[in-house]
């Protein structure tokens, strides 16, 4: 069982930047992929950033290529995502995942990842 507990959403306005936090309880965090999602009303969950078990690896959607940032400290079992630049269509509800072990890749879709934290809302006004 893994518990995850997101932090640090909120509003700003767009240019401006937001980091998000995600706290794992558990002791396998630092054998597992872990991703940011996000769902915007009315669309389906889509995966932001994964990046690998031991940090090594990380994979952006386009739309947050240069902007975004995944992270991790496996010693406080933290995933972090530093998001920069931020424009309107990215406010969302931002949620945490934990995924399987590292297989030569990470999954990039939801169904990839069995654990899943209560998300935290970012808004960006334009």
């Amino acid at each position: 069982q893994v518990l995850l507990v997101e932090s640090g959403g909120g509003s700003v306005q767009a240019g401006g930047s937001l980091r998000l936090s995600c706290a794992a309880s558990g002791d396998t965090f630092s054998d597992r992929c872990m991703g940011w999602f996000r769902q915007a009303p009315g669309k389906e969950r889509e995966g932001v950033a994964v990046i690998s078990p031991d940090g090594r690896v990380p994979y952006y959607v386009d739309s947050v290529k240069g902007r975004f940032t995944i992270s991790r400290d496996n010693a406080k079992g933290t995933l972090y995502l530093e998001m920069d630049s931020l424009k309107a269509e990215d406010t969302a509800m931002y949620y945490c995942a934990a995924g399987g072990s590292w297989r030569g890749f990470c999954a990039t879709r939801r169904v990839g990842y069995n654990y899943w934290g209560q998300g935290t809302q970012v808004t960006v006004s334009s």
